[in-house]
Order: structure tokens, then sequence, then C-alpha cells
């Protein structure tokens, strides 16, 4: 990222936690959430810890990195909530250790121990291919069931995706496809992807937000996002690959030299322990822990998933995203 950016995205955060400044001490929470599931956990906060200012700021996951990689332990960020983990390994110089403090029973080689105890898992994405059942009956096309389906040329014009290079959505797709085909045979694919596509989008609800207008009848979206759009009435369908649904991970963690910054070490511990739960039981239902309950309507309970081997290499996203050249 060019430094004016970062300098830029740094004086906005500024701006934001000062306007509230007072006697209190100020926690600064960069959380790279939805802003509904960024809302709650502001709420639940500020009614937890009236004590302090705390201050939820919402930075999407590759300009937060940039960040915190930029100003290392001298940023005002006190804590980062659903980083992807790809990213927390390119910035884990400047994470606090963690050890200890989480209490949540993580399935198998989720735990802080296999993030060298440097943050804890926050969420599983995972994707499918979304549909709009009304659009594709008005251009009489049936839904599409493979990734293949999606070149048929009955499509032009009606499918869309995320960019990969600005959204960990699209990235998870593409390095499935990676996994499955390799790059040269992937970028073939993109190529012939291409011509049926409306646009990429720049995040990973840019796909959802246009099957809702209407403009698409088939987007590569995350489940959630898509079960939440049916649960309210939208005329959406999730259609799982036979190549599995792939997901991408995301992490919560301490900014090391903050850890011990008067009220930080409790509001992580209420984040990683208490709204962790919430979050998943309301919001991404995706299992990442022992005796997890899932209270959204309509959620899948068995999901093939896809296989993401390498997702959280970021040497390997990095130069995979050097050849994505649309």
């Amino acid at each position: 990222m060019k430094k004016g950016l970062i300098v830029l995205l740094a004086i906005t955060l500024l701006f934001t936690i000062f306007a509230d400044f007072g006697s209190k001490e100020t926690i600064v929470v960069c959380a790279s959430s939805e802003q509904f599931r960024n809302d709650e956990l502001q709420k639940q906060l500020s009614e937890e810890f009236p004590q302090y200012n705390i201050v939820v700021t919402y930075m999407s996951t590759g300009k937060s990195a940039a960040k915190i990689f930029a100003e290392g332990e001298g940023t005002e960020v006190d804590i980062l909530v659903g980083l992807e983990t790809g990213y927390m390994n390119k910035i884990k110089g400047v994470l606090a250790d963690i050890s200890g403090k989480s209490k949540i029973p993580y399935l198998e080689g989720l735990a802080p121990e296999d993030n060298e105890n440097l943050w804890v898992t926050w969420e599983k994405q995972a994707g499918g291919i979304i549909v709009n059942t009304e659009i594709l009956e008005k251009h009489g096309l049936e839904a599409p069931k493979t990734y293949e389906d999606l070149l048929k040329p009955e499509y032009q014009g009606l499918v869309a995706m995320p960019d990969p290079k600005s959204s960990g959505t699209g990235y998870f797709f593409y390095k499935n496809w990676v996994n499955m085909w390799g790059e040269e045979k992937t970028l073939e694919y993109v190529d012939k992807l291409y011509p049926n596509l409306k646009q990429f989008t720049e995040s990973g609800s840019g796909p959802i937000k246009l099957l809702k207008q209407g403009e698409i009848a088939v987007g590569l979206a995350l489940t959630f996002q898509g079960i939440s759009e049916m649960n309210d009435g939208q005329p959406f369908e999730v259609i799982f690959p036979p190549e599995g649904s792939p997901y991408s991970l995301t992490g919560t963690a301490i900014v090391k030299g903050h850890e011990n910054k008067n009220g930080v070490d409790e509001v992580f511990d209420y984040i990683a322990n208490n709204f962790l739960k919430y979050d998943k039981e309301y919001f991404c239902p995706e299992t990442i822990y022992e005796g997890q309950i899932n209270y959204i309507d309509n959620y899948p309970a068995e999901i093939p998933y896809a296989d993401m081997t390498g997702i959280q290499d970021y040497a390997q996203k990095e130069r995979l995203l050097d050849i994505w050249k649309y």
C-alpha cells in the first residue's frame, strides 16, 4: 500500500478516536467484519466496559494488515478482529503472545497453539454459488451446479465474483481453483469466465448486493450472507460445487506492546471468549469449536469443504495475486 494512503487511514482513525476522548482510557479495536457484526461488537463492549472509551472501527483485512505492518507497535490499534490468517502470518512479528487467554474448545488445528499463540481463530468463512432464482427464471435459465457451468454463453453478463486482489472471499475461490487445476488451467478458466462476468466486485459482499438488486443471476459469495438474505425473503439458493465449499480462516489478536495497556487484556478476553461465541451463533456459523451452537435458520448442517491447502501461506498469496491479470 502506498505510504500516503496509510497516513490518511491513520489520520482518519485518530479523528474517530479523539472525537469522544475524555478521561477514560481509549481502546481501539480494528475489525474487518461486516458492519452489522461490528455494530453488535461495539454495543456489547460499550455495555460491558463503561469505564473505557472503546472504539470499534472497520478496516478491510488487506488495509488493516498494511497499516499494522507499516506502523508496528507504534500504531494506535490495540486489538485486531477478523484479520485473515494469511495476513496474520505477514504481521506476526508485531503480535503479542496470547498464551492461556483462550477458553474456547477449538477443533483440531484451530487452537491458539496452532497459531504460535499469536492469535485466536475467529471464524471460518466459506463460500458457494449463490443464485437469484427469479432472475434465472426471467432469463429461462437453469441454476448452475458446477464452476464449468458458469462458462456457458447463456450466463453472459449475469455472473459476479469478488476480486481476489481486494477480497479474501475472491481469493479463496481463486486459491481453491489453483489447488484443483493448477495455475495455468485456473487462469485459462478465468479467461473463459471473463465474458460472463458483469464485474469483479471490490468486496466479498459485492455479488450479494448485485443479486439483491437483480443485476445478476449468479454470484460467487459467502454462504452465511446468502442464507441470511434467504431468511429475509430474498429468492436465493445456495449451491455447493462438487469440489466442495472453499473457505478461509480469520484471527483475532493483540498488537505487541499493547498487551499491558490498561483494559486491553480484559477487553480481548471478552472478545475472544464471549463475543466470539455470540458471533458464531448468530452471524457466521461455520463450525470452529466443539459444541458450537447455530441459531441461524436454514443453515446447512453438513457442508462439504474444498481443498484449501496453503490458504494461510502469505508468500504464496502474494505470488498468486501477482499473476492475476484482471
